[in-house]
């Protein structure tokens, strides 16, 4: 049975990937920054699909946070086949980008990019030690390419992201593990929930070629595909989950 790490994994994206994996018997370990205690119903729920689960309390941001994390990966399961980064925080406040503070601008870059980026480095090192042809999968944005300028330092750190992907797939191609990027659009989560009614009207009004929000169910499906190895020939692409948000229209 194969080992899957979500980072996030308790919420949003996060919860329905890692829920999708537990159905596939993957076993799960997911993290964030809530008790065991607040996640007591997500990891019953997982444990139910009768695989094994680990639930970290952990801050991407950090790495001794992360170190622990990976040692208790290889305590519980002894090896991590999957690898995605899906953890990702947005501004607090959404300012234009001539008033946004340096402050907000480090929080994203240290969550977003910085944890994802050592901690793929971190478990690429455990896989080769594993001698594991893993998979890393990085959940980053149609922000990635798409300016938002009243939330400059979210796209900022999703564009890191993007590029992280390509760097890592090029380094451990040789190593058999493959890496890709996933790029959600307008996906309905509670870090959406309040920009609910503006993109309710813009769907209506063809803002997607699918008329209708992403769910994380969508994005399950994909990171399945790729877990499954059907992409074998394809690491370090891109794959658009955006209802055809990124189409080029006259």
């Amino acid at each position: 049975m194969k080992t899957a790490l979500i980072t996030g994994g308790g919420r949003g994206i996060g919860w329905g990937i890692s829920l999708h994996l537990a159905k596939e018997k993957y076993n799960i370990i997911f993290c964030g920054r809530k008790t065991h205690e607040e996640v007591a119903e997500q990891i019953d729920l997982l444990e139910q699909q009768g695989v094994g689960v680990l639930y970290c309390q952990c801050d991407i941001s950090d790495k001794e946070s992360r170190s622990a994390m990976i040692d208790e990966a290889d305590k519980r399961f002894g090896k991590i086949d999957v690898l995605i980064n899906n953890a990702g925080v947005a501004p607090e406040e959404r300012k234009d980008l001539l008033e946004a503070s340096e402050e907000s601008f480090d929080k994203l870059m240290s969550i977003n990019l910085k944890g994802p980026y050592f901690l793929s480095q971190a478990v690429a090192n455990y896989m080769l030690s594993k001698k594991t042809e893993g998979i890393i999968i990085n959940i980053t944005s149609i922000s990635s390419s798409i300016a938002s300028i009243n939330r400059g330092e979210y796209c900022v750190s999703k564009a890191g992201l993007s590029m992280m992907t390509k760097l890592f797939a090029a380094r451990l191609a040789e190593h058999n593990i493959n890496v890709y990027e996933i790029q959600p659009g307008i996906i309905e989560t509670d870090m959406t929930k309040g920009v609910k009614s503006k993109y309710d009207d813009l769907i209506e009004k063809g803002l997607t070629l699918n008329k209708r929000w992403g769910q994380p169910e969508d994005i399950s499906k994909a990171v399945s595909a790729l877990c499954r190895g059907d992409f074998p020939y394809s690491t370090g692409n891109v794959f658009m989950v955006d209802g055809g948000l990124t189409v080029g229209r006259l």
